[in-house]
C-alpha cells in the first residue's frame, strides 16, 4: 500500500469515529472503546489534513506564478511552503509508526551488581538512586520492591516500581550492561577500575494483561534469611514463585507478611513472562530478559561512565556528553534518553520508507 493510500484510509477511518461518536444510543463499552481509537488516530489525521491543507496551498501558488502581477509573491510562498513540506511529511509517518502497546506501561526497575566485586555493587547503587532522582524530577512515583545491599554499601541487586505517565516509553532503552571507569574508594594507588552492573526495565503488566494459570505455577515458602530480628526464625514469610512453563522464578523476602511478599513476586513474574513472550512475538522491540542485559561482563555493554574524564557515552547511538555529574543526579539524563527515541524513531522511518 503506498503511502497516500495509507493516508486516504486514515483520514476515512478518523471521520467514520467522529461519526459513530456523534450518533446517540452507544453502549457504554462501546463509547470507551471507540473514543479511545479516535484518540489514538487523531495525531495522525490531523497531520494528514496540515500535510493536504499545504500541499494545496503549494499548488495554488505554483498557479498564481503564471501571472506576472502575482508572481513574486507566489515565488515566495510557493518555496516557503516547498521548505515545510519534507518535516510534514516526517510528522506524518511518524504518528503513523507501529506503536509499542507498552509505552504507556508503569515499569519494572531491576539492577544488579555484575563484574567487579565490591565497586559494581557501588557502582549498582549510584544507578539505581540515579533512576530514583530521575523519577523524581518527572513526578513519577518510585517504589521499592527489594533490596540485596552489600558490606560497603553497595547494592548486589535492587528492585522498584516506577509508576507515571509513559514511564516504559523513556526508561525501556536503559535495559543492558552499563559499565563504569572510576578510581574506587578503596583503591590506595589511584589506579582506575572497570566494573559494570546490569539494568532491565520490564512493563509492569496486570492481571487482566497476564493470566497465570495456578497450574503453572510452583510456590515454594521458606524463612526469609537477613536482617528481620526474631520475626525471620519464626514465620516463613519469604516466597519463591516458579513459573512451571517457562521455568521462571522471582523470589521475594522483604516483606514480614508472607501475603504481601506473594503479591510483590507475582507483579514482576507477570513482568518478566511478558517479557519473554514480547521478546519471542516480535525481537525487534525486546529480547529475552536474559539477553536483554547480558551476563554482566564488562565487554556487554550499552554505556559507559568514566568520572575521571567526567565522560558518559551511550555506545548504541556513538553520543558522548561531559556531564556525568548532571547524568548521575538524573537532571540530564533526558538527553541521552531522547537521543535514544530520536534514534529509533529514524530507524523506523526508514523501515516505513523502505516498504513502501
Amino acid at each position: 500500500m503506498s503511502l497516500a493510500e495509507t493516508y486516504s484510509r486514515v483520514l476515512e477511518r478518523f471521520e467514520e469515529l467522529r461519526a459513530l461518536l456523534a450518533s446517540p444510543g452507544l453502549a457504554t463499552e462501546q463509547m470507551t472503546k471507540l473514543s479511545k481509537e479516535y484518540a489514538d488516530i487523531e495525531p495522525a489525521a490531523e497531520a494528514i489534513l496540515a500535510l493536504r491543507r499545504a500541499e494545496r496551498e503549494q499548488a495554488d501558488a505554483e498557479a498564481l506564478m503564471q501571472d506576472p502581477e502575482m508572481k513574486a509573491e507566489a515565488e515566495k510562498e510557493f518555496y516557503a511552503l516547498k521548505e515545510q513540506m519534507p518535516a510534514l511529511e516526517k510528522e506524518v509517518q511518524r504518528h503513523l509508526l507501529p506503536k509499542d502497546m507498552a509505552d504507556e506501561r508503569n515499569a519494572i526497575l531491576e539492577v544488579r551488581a555484575g563484574t567487579g566485586g565490591d565497586e559494581a555493587a557501588l557502582f549498582a547503587a549510584t544507578l539505581f538512586d540515579m533512576y530514583r532522582r530521575y523519577a523524581a524530577l518527572h513526578g513519577w512515583r518510585f517504589e521499592v520492591m527489594s533490596l540485596s545491599e552489600s558490606d560497603l554499601g553497595g547494592l548486589k541487586e535492587g528492585m522498584a516500581t516506577i509508576a507515571g505517565r509513559g514511564v516504559f516509553a523513556r526508561l525501556k532503552f536503559e535495559s543492558g550492561v552499563h559499565r563504569v571507569q572510576r578510581v574506587p574508594q578503596t583503591e590506595s594507588q589511584g589506579r582506575v577500575h572497570t566494573s559494570a552492573a546490569t539494568v532491565a526495565v520490564m512493563p509492569e503488566m496486570e492481571e487482566i494483561d497476564i493470566k497465570i494459570e495456578d497450574k503453572d505455577l510452583r510456590i515454594d515458602v521458606y524463612r526469609s534469611s537477613g536482617a528481620g530480628g526474631q520475626h525471620v526464625n519464626k514465620t516463613e514469610s519469604a516466597v519463591r514463585m516458579t513459573h512451571l512453563p517457562t521455568g521462571i522464578v522471582v523470589a521475594m523476602q522483604d516483606e514480614r507478611s508472607q501475603i504481601k511478599n506473594r503479591a510483590k513476586a507475582m507483579k514482576i513474574l507477570r513482568a518478566r513472562v511478558y517479557e519473554k513472550q514480547r521478546s519471542e512475538r516480535d525481537s525487534a522491540y525486546a529480547a529475552q530478559r536474559k539477553e536483554q542485559v547480558g551476563s554482566g561482563d564488562r565487554s556487554e555493554r550499552i554505556r559507559t561512565y568514566n568520572f575521571p574524564q567526567s565522560r558518559v557515552t551511550d555506545h548504541r547511538i556513538n553520543l558522548t556528553l561531559y556531564k556525568i555529574d548532571e547524568i548521575i543526579a538524573g537532571t540530564a539524563l533526558d538527553e541521552v534518553i531522547e537521543a535514544l527515541i530520536q534514534n529509533d524513531e529514524a530507524e523506523k522511518l526508514a523501515a516505513l520508507a523502505a516498504n513502501t
